[in-house]
């Protein structure tokens, strides 16, 4: 299982040195890890970024463009990114073709951002919500127990909605 995995790379000093519990795929420089963020296990990229997928986008097209990936940023991904990521990872790393033609990195199907308003270690971005040209997106971090759904402390904004960009 991926928690195996990760706390087996843990243990081979594979981990970030961002105060987060972290632990590369195939190494330090990997483009995708397992933290523990907040007492939940999530992917992070390598400087320890929580990433996070938007169930909107579960039919394989993407739809944060434009201003939502300023927000919400991509991760680029080459074919060997993905390789290594399903050799430690348990095998659910995919890609994407994005508009402007780069790839996005997918996990279970779903394209995979950072939260732009967070640093490393951080889980702010877990069950926000906001608009972009007409479509809600409701952020939920990567978990490496399959789980989408956004921890219960989540608290994306005062006025219970997000942002309409």
């Amino acid at each position: 299982m991926i928690a195996a995995a990760a706390t087996a790379l843990f243990a081979a000093g594979c981990g970030s040195d961002d105060g987060a519990d972290g632990s590369a795929a195939g190494g330090g420089s990997a483009l995708v890890s397992v933290a523990e963020v907040d007492d939940t296990d999530v992917l992070t990229d390598a400087e320890g970024h929580t990433l996070y997928t938007a169930e909107v986008e579960k039919d394989g097209q993407i739809h944060c463009v434009d201003t939502c990936a300023e927000f919400w940023e991509p991760i680029v991904a080459s074919d060997a990114d993905v390789d290594a990521a399903n050799s430690t990872l348990d095998g659910k790393f995919g890609m994407v073709e994005r508009p402007d033609g780069s790839s996005q990195l997918t996990y279970d199907g779903l394209p995979l951002y950072t939260f732009a308003e967070e640093g490393a270690g951080e889980l702010q971005g877990d069950g926000f919500t906001d608009d972009f040209q007409g479509t809600q997106f409701v952020w939920a971090a990567a978990r490496t127990d399959g789980s989408s759904a956004p921890s219960d402390s989540s608290t994306p904004d005062d006025n219970g909605g997000g942002f309409g960009y």
